[in-house]
């Protein structure tokens, strides 16, 4: 045999050598390889059934979106309404990430999606969509949930279900939502899991990672979910801190007077829900304030529109949520308007068109109100803990990623009143204040505690992504890779 046939033969060998290793051999060489599920026909059925093929208006995009709804009580016709987009890039590989917001009350479709993280962006002339180029699913797979029912297109066939609402039967249902939700995409159930959320969410996000992480530790392994941690910004969070910090950034910030503040401090106890007559009105001059200006976003302007008055719109009373002394007066529920104080108005004209409620598969038991951004009929929240803290600290030690941010431009649940909370928890400081960058900017400050992390974003209102989105980006990828914010120019 000369040498050209014997190398001919030899790599023929070879092949057949290789062909013989088992598959679990050669899988070892590629540890990043996800395995996808084999789908059934029922699974494929209804994934197809929700997929968005084409929104009016949407720009050209290469990832795939479903929409649509899952019942999370049959017998009294409970559904929540959902907004899936798969990862820019690689959605196999990516983890996936629940966006909530809160109110309680307000659309995770509204803000989250629709002003905030999500690809695309309602604009004035309808129904044109913006891409947003800063969009979360660059990082994520990114699921949006409209919670509770009542609000946005969530629904429920049973109307005393709406009075029953709290923070209780939110986190039970959110529960219920993600075990369906997998069940549906089941190829999604292996990848890792993270929430996120901001405002009320500060009491939505800790409470469902609670019922995730406590029924783990019980439910079947097809019904395990793969819970790594959460993020909440400008969270509520324990009711006395916040308060404080409401009124004592107000002060700093050059907002009240030190007459009006000086009685806020003489006359109001936060730590207590019930107030005197005199603590009472020095809050209504407080909420008067904020009649004029953004209270989200102190130093950017107020909407004015054809349908609005130029003053900043005000959110349904909700009795009982927290901040239970706040919560009584109505300026409390104003809503933010973001960067564009106006975004609110094109977002809620845009999801009220026929033809996207048909897109989007929404709407299929004709609601007989308009879709808003914060429900209307909503109008009693049962329960509401003064503090979450007992749950941060539990799941901190459950050994859940934690991350807490906070835009130091808003006056709703201002930078002032975290530091307050987080100073509560007592936690070690593993590094004290410490600016981060996005290139050569200053990004903000981040404290490392002993097993979380809080991260300042400078210049950005209640609404983060909506005021610092490039920044917001670099922030959820260092969040999910568990990676420290660059603490030097770069």
């Amino acid at each position: 045999m000369d040498f050209v046939s014997s190398m001919i033969y030899l790599k023929l060998l070879l092949l057949l050598l290789l062909l013989s290793i088992p598959s679990s051999i050669t899988a070892n060489t590629q540890p990043d390889r996800i395995t996808r599920p084999k789908l059934s026909l029922a699974e494929l059925t209804q994934q197809e059934a929700d997929r968005v093929h084409r929104l009016p208006g949407q720009p050209e995009v290469s990832f795939e979106q479903y929409a649509g709804y899952i019942t999370v009580n049959e017998s009294h016709g409970r559904a929540l309404f959902y907004w899936f987009f798969e990862a820019t890039e690689e959605p196999e590989k990516k983890p996936v990430l629940l966006w909530l917001n809160g109110g309680p009350g307000c659309s995770s479709i509204a803000f989250g999606a629709a002003e905030e993280i999500g690809p695309f962006f309602p604009q004035k002339e309808q129904p044109i969509l913006k891409f947003n180029p800063y969009t979360w699913n660059k990082a994520a797979n990114l699921l949006f949930l409209e919670s509770p029912v009542g609000v946005g297109f969530s629904y429920t066939n049973t109307s005393s279900d709406i009075l029953e609402l709290g923070d209780t039967i939110a986190a039970k249902d959110s529960y219920t939502f993600l075990i369906n939700w997998f069940r549906r995409f089941p190829q999604f159930k292996s990848h890792d899991f993270y929430i996120a959320g901001e405002s009320y969410a500060g009491h939505y996000v800790p409470q469902l990672s609670e019922v995730i992480f406590d029924n783990n530790k019980i439910v079947a392994k097809e019904d395990y979910i793969n819970l790594k941690g959460f993020m909440i910004g400008n969270a509520a969070l324990d009711e006395d801190t916040d308060q404080t910090g409401m009124v004592d950034y107000a002060w700093d910030h050059a907002v009240m007077s030190d007459e009006l503040y000086a009685d806020l401090k003489l006359e109001c106890d936060f730590s207590k829900r019930n107030q005197s007559t005199k603590c009472d009105m020095a809050i209504m001059q407080y909420f008067d304030i904020y009649r004029i200006i953004d209270m989200y976003s102190l130093y950017t302007p107020v909407c004015i529109s054809n349908s609005s008055t130029g003053r900043p719109r005000q959110l349904p009373f909700v009795r009982g949520a927290v901040p239970s002394i706040l919560s009584k007066f109505v300026r409390w529920y104003e809503r933010p308007e973001g960067y564009d104080p106006c975004a609110s108005e094109y977002t809620e004209a845009y999801f009220n068109r026929p033809d996207v409620q048909a897109a989007l598969h929404a709407n299929t038991t004709k609601i007989p109100y308009p879709w808003v951004s914060c429900s209307m009929h909503i109008s009693f929240w049962n329960d509401a803990p003064m503090s979450i803290l007992p749950i941060i600290k539990k799941l901190r030690a459950g050994g859940l990623r934690i991350w807490v941010y906070s835009g130091d431009t808003d006056g709703r649940v201002p930078v002032t009143g975290t530091r307050y909370t987080l100073r509560k928890l007592g936690l070690k400081t593993v590094e004290k204040w410490t600016p981060w960058y996005n290139r050569q900017q200053v990004g903000g400050w981040t404290v490392t505690y002993d097993g979380l992390m809080f991260v300042t974003v400078r210049g950005a209102g209640h609404q983060v992504p909506t005021f610092a989105p490039k920044r917001s980006l670099q922030l959820v990828r260092h969040f999910l890779a568990n990676e420290k914010l660059p603490s030097a120019p770069f």
